[in-house]
């Protein structure tokens, strides 16, 4: 998924705003929009049209025309190719309870360049059913599956007590990135990438934000 040698050299924080942007233009364009200014997408976003114009700089070479604004459809090009969204990666998922099954029954991540084949469980009443299309395996096969499978991606939606075992079961299987919605974090080799998804403290920002609003409130 994309490009690691151009994503070297571009910003966290303005690999994070692409998708943003992506969603943004994809809306324009089925709107019939053939062009977009940096001014109307940072106005959306609620973003500096000058950090705008700077995001799109580094991985586009679609020039935005001062009175035309950007090619929506060419920047759209250029965000699938730098973000890998062109060249669909397979996806395993081990831990098929309630976020689990969400996550597999979420077809949108194909539009993002992630196909999730397979699914894993412990539970022997989840084992051999299929959620949206996608069948879930014995957690015992994972290493051998991921291994034939040749998958290069992991998403684990387990219980933290299992989180590293699953991890390390991943790894050995070929896995070189990791999602991670386990409340735990995880010890493994620099070569695997690993994106923990903290739901806990999300939910406690919203909850200070709630709390400042209210308060201002009174």
């Amino acid at each position: 998924m994309g490009n690691n040698k151009d994503m070297a050299n571009v910003s966290k924080a303005t690999i994070g705003r692409l998708p943003a942007y992506h969603r943004y233009l994809t809306e324009k364009k089925a709107e019939g929009e053939k062009t977009v200014s940096s001014t109307a997408i940072a106005e959306e976003l609620h973003l500096s049209a000058v950090q705008v114009r700077k995001d799109l700089a580094v991985i586009s070479s679609v020039a935005g025309k001062p009175k035309l604004g950007f090619d929506v459809e060419d920047l759209i090009a250029d965000i699938d190719r730098f973000l890998g969204y062109d060249n669909v990666s397979d996806a395993v998922l081990v831990g098929a309870g309630g976020l689990g099954s969400a996550l597999v029954g979420y077809d949108g991540f194909k539009n993002y360049g992630l196909n999730i084949v397979a699914a894993f469980d412990c539970d022997p009443a989840r084992i051999g059913r299929a959620i949206g299309g996608v069948r879930v395996f014995d957690v015992r096969e994972l290493v051998h599956l991921v291994r034939r499978l040749n998958v290069r991606i992991g998403i684990i939606a387990v219980p933290k007590g299992a989180a590293q075992s699953v991890a390390d079961q991943l790894a050995e299987g070929g896995v070189r990135a990791i999602w991670n919605f386990a409340p735990v974090h995880l010890s493994l080799p620099e070569n695997i990438a690993v994106k923990n998804e903290d739901m806990a403290a999300s939910l406690a920002i919203l909850s200070q934000r709630l709390a400042e609003i209210l308060n201002n409130e009174k």
